[in-house]
This record gives C-alpha cells, structure tokens and sequence, in this order.
C-alpha cells in the first residue's frame, strides 16, 4: 500500500514524488513510457545531449523555483537567442533593433518606432476580429508577413483569419540590441541534461515504466490513498463531457557528420512552405563542447506541428474559448474529488513553462503535505 500514487514521471509528479518522499511518504511513480522525465526527457547520442521532446530552456525570474533546481543539476550559462528564417533573409527574435535593422535599415529606435508606426496607421485596424488583424495593428505588415503568419499557420494548422484575435494579446517589441529571448534573471541548460535531474527527484522511490494507468485502473487505484495525476484530466473522467483539443509535435531528428550544421541552438523557418517550424541543433545548448572538447558530430531535429487525434501525443492546450469551456466542467469535477489530485499541463489543461510547472508542483505539494 502506498500513500501516493503519482502518474506521469515528468516535472509535476517527479516534484511531488520528491516532496512526499522527503516527509516519509510511500510513492509509486508510473508512467507509460520507456523512461522517466516526461518531455523534458534528454538522452545522450553521440556524446551530445538530444532534447528528444523539443528544445527545453530553463528561465525564471523565481529564487526560490531557480534554487530548487540548483538542488539537482548544476546549470550553464546558456542564454536563448533564437533566429528565424525567412526564405534567404535571417532575423534575430525576439523582434529587436537587429531585426529592424536587416528588415528596413533603420538604426535608431525612432526610426523603427516610426516605421511601425507608419504600417499600422497604413492597415486602419481599429478592432481586429482575427489573429492576422490583430498582429498588423500590432507590429504592422512586414513582420507579420515575414515573422508571424506563415509560422503561426504552421503551429497552429489554420489560417490566421480564422484564428481568433485573443491568442496574441501582445507581441514583444524591444527597441534595443538585446538578442536575449527571455527577460528573466535566471536562466541555463543542466549540465549533463535533464534526465539527471529527474533521476535524483526519483531515488529511493518505487517507478513502474510503461504501464498505462487505464488498462491497470483498479490494481493502481487500489494501492495507494491518494493519487496525483498529471495525464488529461478529460481522459481520467472518460471523455464524458467531450474531448479537449491539443496541437501535437513531430520529431525528425539526424546525426550530420559535420562539426556545426546552422551556427546556433534553435532556428525557426517562419515561412508556410517549410513544413517545419524550427530545427534544433541540440550540441549548441553546450557551446558545441562537451567535456571541453569539440565534436566532430551534430544532431539536428526537425519539430513538425501536426493535428492532435487519440493516441498522439498532446502538447499544447488550445486554450480558446470552445475548449476552456469545457475544461471548466470537468475543472468543477477535479474540484470534488478526494483522493485524486490534478497537476501539469494536462491534469490543468494549460500551458506551463518548465518554471511554472516547478512553482505549481512546488505549492500543491506544500498544500497536501501540510495539510496531511
């Protein structure tokens, strides 16, 4: 018999294991595939370690959350500076003074202030009703054409006018040389990846890999008091409302015999006809070096957006209007259960940076453990 059954061995329920573990609990973790860590799962191939999920960088502006982490890893100084690529013309991200610069020639932070200015009085969008409407009256016509649409048709698998306006509330527009992506204090890669750190989360604690909660229900639900489950919380109630919507990824991932294949971490190819929205070239969140030395070898991986259907695995929450809905109603359900706690992306039907997990398993573990 166990205190806690936690299902899902990513960040959320490694966290609670941990914490549980820690004031004398009895946990069993399950997942139901081969290896521990969920999607911040890296594996090491060819000497480099592979984000096998998609690229993962850690950045939070939280002490106590940056802390925590420092615990279990030592972190690098690994700052996000990503590229998009647009046919043969290459921009900084986010957009900054790099990006104005190569895209109209201007120098100065009222020139391209001005120049802004000057498409979205052009466009005359008062009240955008769509997602394309409301980036021109944003950041005006050529940014979104080169930078927003074709990247956001892609990752989203529809047209910009039938998305809704709601889904870009704000474009970050920065009028200075500052190529750095996050605007956080801290910010890393784990030195030696993040499995590491999931392994030290888990010591000492009963972990069953693939094991599907639904085809062992009764067995599982039987050997614990409590359960924290971090799966879709639409699938735990079977579907009974309906089912929520997720977009779901691709991964085409290839060792190249060269030493530097695109130059940096993460690019983005922003224009429709690439049928990939971003290539990581995984060696550069370690400088290209690992223990010091230069690999002759690389590893690239594509990230394809693909329309999410049962059995697929769900990444991103389509948090619009239709599906938050619906999320309330088995929210209300989630609300009046006992023995059943929901956690994560899935367990909350939202989108949550690797920090925002930290910070959320970090309070729903001093709430239930206080409480017990």
């Amino acid at each position: 018999m166990y205190d806690y059954l936690i299902v899902g061995s990513g960040l959320f329920g490694s966290i609670f294991a941990y914490e549980a573990n820690k004031r004398g609990k009895k946990c069993l973790v399950i997942d139901k595939r081969s290896h521990i860590g969920g999607n911040i799962y890296t594996e090491q191939v060819e000497g480099i370690q592979v984000h096998k999920y998609g690229a993962h960088i850690f950045h939070t502006s939280n002490k106590k959350v940056w802390d925590y982490m420092n615990k279990f890893a030592e972190f690098n100084r690994y700052t996000n500076s990503p590229i998009a690529r647009y046919k043969s013309e290459v921009y900084n991200l986010p957009f900054n003074m790099n990006t104005f610069n190569n895209m109209w020639g201007v120098i100065t932070p009222s020139e391209a202030k001005a120049k802004i200015q000057q498409q979205i009085e052009e466009a005359g969008i008062t009240e955008p009703k769509n997602l394309e409407e409301q980036a021109i009256s944003l950041v005006g016509n050529d940014i979104y054409e080169k930078l927003i649409k074709g990247y956001t048709e892609k990752q989203w698998g529809r047209s910009a006018k039938e998305l809704p306006s709601f889904i870009i509330k704000r474009l970050p527009v920065r009028f200075t040389y500052d190529n750095n992506y996050f605007n956080d204090k801290y910010q890393g890669i784990p030195i030696g990846g993040y499995t590491g750190i999931i392994e030290k989360m888990l010591n000492g604690i009963d972990v069953r890999l693939e094991t599907d909660f639904f085809k062992h229900y009764d067995e599982l639900t039987a050997s614990a008091d409590k359960i924290v489950f971090t799966g879709m919380i639409d699938e735990y109630y079977n579907y009974c409302f309906g089912t929520l919507e997720y977009r779901s990824l691709g991964f085409e991932t290839e060792i190249l015999d060269c030493e530097n294949y695109q130059g940096n971490a993460v690019v983005n190819y922003t224009e429709y006809e690439v049928p990939y929205t971003r290539i990581i070239e995984h060696k550069h969140f370690e400088f290209g070096c690992q223990n010091g030395k230069v690999n002759p070898k690389t590893v690239i991986t594509r990230e394809y957006p693909i329309a999410w259907s049962h059995g697929d695995e769900p990444y991103y929450p389509m948090n619009d209007e239709k599906n938050n809905k619906l999320y309330a109603k088995y929210k209300e359900l989630a609300d009046k259960e006992n023995k059943v706690i929901f956690g994560g992306r899935l367990g909350m039907y939202r989108y949550f940076d690797m920090h925002n997990v930290v910070a959320e398993a970090l309070m729903c573990s001093e709430k239930e453990l206080k409480a017990d």
